[in-house]
């Protein structure tokens, strides 16, 4: 059996990879397991020099990155650069406050000293997918190997090209040879890495539907895991908003990787005094946006990263005009090659259509009225989902609270669209997850909360 590089753009196979056996993959667990015993006692000085370096290695190679991401999964190149650079950025973060964010924390008790350490747990492993092949890995990564923990990742099947560089980024970096190794199997071989007695937790970026399927075996024997799943996001526009800037950051929210985010813009609820002048602004954006190769300068859409997640995306877009939805912009096939699907707007979109009930994973925009503030939130609300979202309004204090007590989602951002950023924690509620991932929250998933109590 083969792993395949097919590049979205042409259709055509690039490069294949031997797949493993899952007795070789248990056989590196193993070596990954030997070099975490002496890396978790290494000092956070070592540890911030080598993860510094791996920052340097991802900003001085960010274009080689950039091709293979645009090669692999169809990222326009100009993305690409940006994603290693934001992996980069990442790594001096946690290189600068991971002693800070790990250091004892006294606690005043009876004892002559009480203190909480926070230990490495041993060996994660990562199961993470291809839409943002290099960040993904790295927002993980870069905690966890500062935290003292060793790394598997066993990337998306469609990106194995990906997996293999970041795994050389590490050891070009000067990491121990095993700490950080990426496994080229399959999804099936899974199961039995999770049951590997010297895997100590699990970290899952994907569908609900591998969210199950990871927590299920994970909790059958009984290991930590972190999962951050699907997510349909809403944006509230509210009726005093500025049609202009609202237009604006819900097309660069629903355009971010060519709609091909967890945290992209997905659901669009405006009170309806805002509607048509939002409509207008929000079509006229989208149907500027550049849909073409990847390498050319000026590409916002580049192609999906699979025929067949193409194919699922039209499926949603014609089923939900059936129901009822009107068409504002695109929803038609190109007839060319490659796996493209254009700028979508839909209006209209109501309870049971797809659009309104499904995470729409491209650049379709579903357009949801709602008669008032009471309204929008409710809406926003109904839905397995719990990602992100955005509150779009001139009143700020309004907008502040809807975004703290209202919206149900990890994350809630005011006048502007969802993004990572390491200094704050990433991760949702409900069907979207559980666990955080950056910041000083994330670093702590997978460690060791100890308490220390010392009497005379």
């Amino acid at each position: 059996m083969t792993l395949q590089s097919i590049n979205p753009t042409t259709g055509e196979l690039f490069a294949t990879y031997e797949e493993w056996s899952t007795e070789q993959a248990q056989d590196v667990v193993c070596k990954v397991h030997q070099d975490y015993v002496a890396w978790h006692r290494t000092g956070f000085d070592r540890r911030a020099s080598l993860m510094r370096n791996a920052a340097g290695i991802l900003s001085d190679n960010a274009r080689e990155y950039a091709k293979l991401m645009a090669e692999e999964m169809g990222k326009p190149f100009l993305d690409g650069i940006a994603e290693a650079e934001k992996c980069a950025k990442a790594c001096e973060y946690f290189a600068e406050n991971a002693e800070t964010f790990l250091s004892r924390q006294p606690v005043w008790t009876d004892a002559r000293k009480t203190f909480v350490a926070f230990n490495p747990l041993g060996v994660v492993l990562a199961i993470m997918p291809w839409n943002f092949p290099f960040w993904q890995v790295f927002r993980f990564a870069a905690p966890s190997l500062m935290a003292g923990n060793a790394a598997l990742l066993k990337h998306a099947s469609n990106v194995p090209g990906c997996a293999l560089a970041i795994e050389k980024i590490f050891r070009d970096a000067g990491f121990p040879e095993n700490l950080f190794r990426t496994l080229m199997i399959a999804s099936k071989q899974v199961d039995a890495l999770i049951e590997h007695p010297l895997v100590r937790a699990v970290t899952l970026t994907g569908s609900g539907a591998a969210g199950r399927a990871v927590a299920s075996k994970a909790g059958a024997v009984l290991k930590k895991t972190v999962l951050e799943l699907g997510g349909s996001d809403p944006y509230l526009i509210l009726e005093d908003a500025d049609p202009h800037s609202a237009a604006a950051i819900c097309a660069r929210g629903r355009l971010v990787n060519s709609g091909q985010s967890c945290i992209a813009a997905k659901r669009f609820i405006v009170v309806e005094e805002a509607r048509p002048a939002f409509e207008k602004r929000f079509v006229e954006l989208m149907s500027k946006a550049k849909m073409g190769d990847p390498f050319e300068g000026g590409t916002e859409i580049g192609p999906l990263a699979r025929h067949d997640l193409r194919d699922t995306l039209h499926r949603q877009v014609v089923a939900s005009v059936g129901m009822g939805a009107r068409l504002l912009l695109g929803g038609t096939v190109p007839n060319h090659p490659g796996a493209y699907y254009p700028a979508t707007v839909l209006t209209d979109v109501g309870k049971g259509m797809p659009a309104y009930e499904e995470e729409l994973f491209g650049p379709v925009a579903a357009i949801i009225p709602a008669k008032s503030e009471a309204e929008a939130i409710a809406i926003a609300n109904d839905t397995p989902f719990g990602l992100g979202g955005a509150v779009i309004t001139r009143d700020l204090p309004r907008g502040e609270r809807i975004a703290e007590f209202e919206i149900e989602s990890g994350m809630v951002f005011v006048n502007e669209n969802v993004r990572s950023d390491p200094r704050v924690p990433f991760g949702g509620i409900k069907e979207s997850g559980y666990g955080r991932e950056l910041s000083s929250y994330g670093i702590k998933e997978f460690v060791n909360i100890k308490t220390v109590m010392v009497y005379s």
